[in-house]
């Protein structure tokens, strides 16, 4: 990773969390056990400190930023999707941010709710436990039910697992020139996100 310390701050990576060296800390940012950070993600704590709690995931291409009266906080076991920007928000606990989507400064997201891809999440947003937000601004749409909320997994889930097996296996090397014989394959993918109806289902 490429860390920078900002007026004697420097970011704190716990050692059993994964952090891709394409990634940038700046600053007051403090990422918890198990977490998985992937590449081109820069958080950045100038302003304010960013902090990613454990098991939580901040994939490709994420920024995480703060303002002078707002904190960034990920909740425990959170993933923020690929290409979005939480700037000083607060996420709940298991809470999943669709790709390219943005939540905005103050705005409060509670545990175990999902923010649909491509929404804008306003800084007066107040979502209660469950919420399923969606649109631009993002509106509640409805509460989830115990069946649509599969990402939450307790320590156990795909991105939990990437961490630990980057931790032990990841490194640079040069490509092949062609596939080898008999090539294996990685191990089973993430869990797809599926509402309960077609009117709600979206990327994340």
């Amino acid at each position: 990773m490429t860390c920078y310390a900002f007026e004697g701050l420097r970011p704190v990576v716990d050692p059993a969390s994964f952090v891709h060296p394409a990634a940038q800390l700046i600053g007051d940012v403090i990422i918890g056990p198990g977490c998985y950070v992937a590449a081109n993600a820069t958080l950045r704590g100038d302003f304010g400190r960013v902090v990613v709690e454990g098991d939580s995931s901040v994939q490709e291409g994420c920024v995480l930023h703060t303002s002078s009266v707002s904190d960034c906080i990920v909740g425990r076991g959170s993933t923020v999707g690929h290409g979005a920007i939480v700037h000083g928000a607060r996420l709940g606990e298991n809470v999943l941010v669709g790709m390219r989507s943005l939540v905005l400064d103050e705005a409060e997201i509670g545990d175990e709710s999902l923010i649909r891809a491509g929404a804008i999440v306003m800084s007066d947003m107040r979502a209660p436990p469950r919420s399923y937000l969606a649109g631009d601004p993002a509106m509640i749409r409805r509460t989830l039910g115990a069946g649509e909320i599969g990402w939450r997994a307790d320590g156990q889930g795909e991105y939990q697992r990437l961490a630990r097996r980057c931790l032990d296996s990841f490194e640079s090397c040069e490509p092949l020139d062609a596939p080898e014989p008999g090539r294996a394959r990685p191990a089973p993918g993430a869990i797809p996100v599926r509402l309960r109806d077609r009117h709600s289902q979206g990327g994340h």
